[in-house]
């Protein structure tokens, strides 16, 4: 029997299309690539969501159907476009967005070297550079430097290690003596 000659089959909507493509995920949302580009971190952006960072991973998958009211949230924390977050086939993101995405790791970098400078001159030339970049994007004014040693936790978050404990029964006997 051809391909003609075969029964066409029901497909559901937003189902990926026939022919061999059964077995490899639809891809439904730029989610990961956009916070990557816009250098949030994970624990930051499930700190913003008010969600745990597993959560946030699972979200991220590009293979996660996502409720659109999630994609706004999402779309409020990267301050972009709804439309970057959707796939709209396997291009790259908008320009835009793109460019929005190196200045702010420009931004990161500037505020990293004002803040971690020693001398006086250094400091100087960073903190204009940082008024420069403002000027040009004043959005930018909200962006912080780069984490030297992790990002540091408020005061109302916890580690990991109260997310997901260690059970007592790995310690053995060591705790009590």
């Amino acid at each position: 029997m051809s391909t003609a000659d075969s029964p066409r089959r029901e497909v559901a909507p937003g189902a990926p299309p026939a022919g061999g493509n059964e077995l490899r995920p639809h891809h439904l949302h730029r989610v990961r690539a956009v916070r990557q580009q816009q250098g949030i971190s994970l624990r930051c952006a499930a700190r913003r969501l008010k969600l745990t960072v597993e959560q946030v991973t699972n979200l991220e998958k590009d293979t996660a159907d996502m409720p659109l009211s999630m994609l706004y949230q999402w779309q409020n924390l990267l301050d972009v476009p709804l439309v970057d977050l959707l796939v709209d086939g396997d291009g790259p993101l908008s320009e835009p967005i793109l460019k929005r995405a190196r200045m702010v790791r420009i931004m990161k970098t500037a505020a990293a070297i004002r803040d971690m400078a020693h001398s006086d001159p250094i400091k100087r030339m960073a903190h204009m550079l940082v008024e420069q970049l403002i000027e040009i994007m004043p959005e930018l004014k909200e962006i912080s430097p780069w984490h030297a040693i992790g990002q540091r936790r408020t005061m109302d978050e916890v580690g990991r290690i109260a997310e997901h404990p260690v059970p007592d029964s790995l310690f053995g006997d060591a705790l009590y003596h």
